[in-house]
């Protein structure tokens, strides 16, 4: 199961590409509404979300997905179960994605001390101790990062690459000519 936090003022298309990507692959992806079970993203689009956030169990987790946009990085980054939710992932090596400004919200954490990251511009200081990478989007370990709205299918598509292998991410990527 991946879960994908979604609170106010997220970035629409970098969740909801993600989510497409991993939904077509047949990926068990839960949005989770922060707050509400309906949130607005950055441009006023509601989305209904799959559960909310009292609704979550850590059982059979593969990991967790963080859009940016503002102001949803910033109320991802002060709930307390995304938090939970970003150790637990973090302890048990699952992946973690996180995309725009929200690799700032795992820089603020230390986790991505000594990794290859990238983030929208003007973040980079907060992503401390990160190698910065100037490209969409870049895997080191267990973490996935993307610079932005643009990067958002980069950032599906490695993120299923992570999961299912590169061959799975390639077919699909055909599939959904992309390529």
């Amino acid at each position: 199961m991946i879960y994908i936090f979604l609170a106010e003022g997220f970035e629409e298309c970098e969740a909801l590409a993600p989510i497409d990507i991993l939904r077509r692959a047949n990926i068990d992806i839960k949005t989770v509404g922060i707050g509400s079970k309906t949130v607005k993203g950055s441009h006023n689009i509601p989305i209904v979300c799959d559960l909310e956030e009292t609704e979550l169990t850590h059982q059979n987790l593969e990991g967790i997905i963080l859009p940016g946009g503002m102001p949803g990085t910033l109320n991802l980054e002060n709930n307390e179960t995304v938090q939970k939710f970003i150790d637990i992932a973090n302890e048990k090596g699952l992946i973690i994605g996180a995309i725009c400004a929200a690799p700032s919200i795992l820089g603020h954490k230390g986790i991505l001390a000594n990794k290859n990251a990238t983030c929208f511009t003007g973040f980079e200081k907060d992503l401390y101790g990160a190698n910065i990478v100037n490209s969409p989007a870049v895997k080191d370990g267990n973490i996935i990062t993307a610079y932005g709205a643009g990067a958002a299918f980069e950032f599906g598509f490695l993120i299923l690459e992570a999961l299912k292998g590169k061959e799975k991410s390639q077919d699909m990527k055909k599939q959904m000519r992309y390529i």
